[in-house]
């Protein structure tokens, strides 16, 4: 199968920082990736620019589960997630981000995840890896082949 991204980076809006940071290393190797955050399709959808993000946040999340912005980006992350070879969760997430890892696991993906996780659970042994530093993500990334 040819696919459009070499990893799917998933977590959740309140952790955008470390998202955008991870980003930011694969960026630097150069490995191609889907962000939900760097969607131009659906990172402006709805909310306000003169709320802040949790404020926007709270609007997003009191949305109706059918509305036309929450099912294209629905759509759009599904989309993209299928068009990804691996699956990268960046900790902590939330629901969606681990609902989107048990989806990508199904897939046959390889899933990875990176940050500190609150418990042992044991189906985090989906994960091929969780590092604990992007040090570590950076290393794997600059030796990453396909």
């Amino acid at each position: 199968m040819n696919y459009k991204y070499e990893f799917f980076i998933a977590g959740k809006t309140r952790n955008k920082d470390n998202i955008l940071s991870i980003c930011d290393i694969f960026d630097k190797y150069n490995v191609s990736y889907y962000c939900f955050l760097k969607n131009d399709n659906t990172k402006d959808t709805y909310g306000d620019s003169s709320q802040t993000e949790e404020e926007n946040m709270a609007v997003f999340e009191s949305l109706d589960l059918k509305s036309d912005v929450v099912l294209n980006i629905f759509n759009e992350d599904l989309c993209n997630e299928k068009a990804s070879r691996n699956f990268l969760l960046v900790l902590p997430a939330g629901k969606s981000g681990h609902i989107e890892a048990g989806i990508a696991y199904g897939m046959g993906k390889k899933c990875y995840a990176i940050g500190e996780y609150d418990a042992t659970d044991s189906l985090y042994n989906i994960f091929e890896n969780i590092f604990s530093k992007e040090e570590e993500l950076a290393k794997f990334l600059k030796e990453y082949q396909h």
